[in-house]
């Protein structure tokens, strides 16, 4: 385990906030167990898992585009993102689980009185049965989906609001995702920012790039950044 970086708190920390594909939780089998039916769909073989994994994070936009090289922008895009979404649904907990490490961290957040939230891309509608097939619906102070504001993530929209609902200032709130656009949002909103490297990371480039404040390669990890 490894911590990369540091974070000058202005104020104590209050609270974290947690990309939830390929940073809370390993859901990258029943998204590729859904690309792979919208193959069989078309008469073609089921691609395997790690060449599918890095492109989790990215959702139905950049697992038709790996998985049938068809972009947004593309006649048949929308619609094959309904289809996407329709086996997803279907498949959304079968393989699902927290990576090693987080529920022990969240149980420390918890410990030290910090709160903690999810800020998702994922849509509403898959974002709450995941997090209740995780055990975590109770135990999170906010859920915000792709689709609750008015712009998902880079925007810093989703991560404002859930700091608003937690009671908290920005400033005070470490984000914490997998993703390029997750630290774009961070810094956006103006929180300190840790990118996930036990992730899915791989296709967005170098990680050391993206101008995150730390870079943690394991979950337990953040604790040393939490002060």
């Amino acid at each position: 385990m490894a911590l990369t970086g540091s974070i000058a708190w202005p104020r104590p920390a209050t609270a974290v906030l947690f990309d939830l594909d390929g940073t809370l939780a390993d859901t990258a089998g029943d998204l590729g167990g859904a690309l792979n039916r919208l193959r069989a769909d078309r008469g073609l073989e089921p691609l395997p898992l790690d060449m599918l994994r890095p492109y989790a994070s990215a959702g139905a936009r950049g697992l038709i585009g790996v998985g049938l090289d068809i972009q947004p922008g593309h006649p048949e895009f929308d619609t094959l993102r309904t289809a996407f979404l329709a086996h997803y649904d279907q498949c959304l907990a079968e393989t699902t689980v927290l990576f090693e490490g987080v529920r022990e961290l969240l149980d420390e957040i918890e410990a030290r009185g910090l709160k903690w939230g999810v800020v998702t891309n994922k849509p509403h509608r898959f974002t709450l049965p995941v997090l209740r097939a995780l055990g975590l619906v109770e135990r999170s102070g906010t859920n915000i989906s792709g689709d609750t504001t008015a712009h998902p993530k880079p925007h810093p929209l989703p991560l404002l609001t859930a700091a608003q609902e937690l009671g908290v200032e920005a400033s005070s709130v470490l984000y914490v995702g997998d993703d390029l656009r997750d630290i774009q949002a961070a810094q956006a909103a103006g929180m300190p920012s840790a990118a996930a490297n036990w992730g899915y990371i791989g296709h967005n480039g170098e990680v050391g790039s993206w101008g995150a404040d730390v870079i943690a390669d394991h979950p337990l990890d953040l604790l040393q950044s939490l002060g």
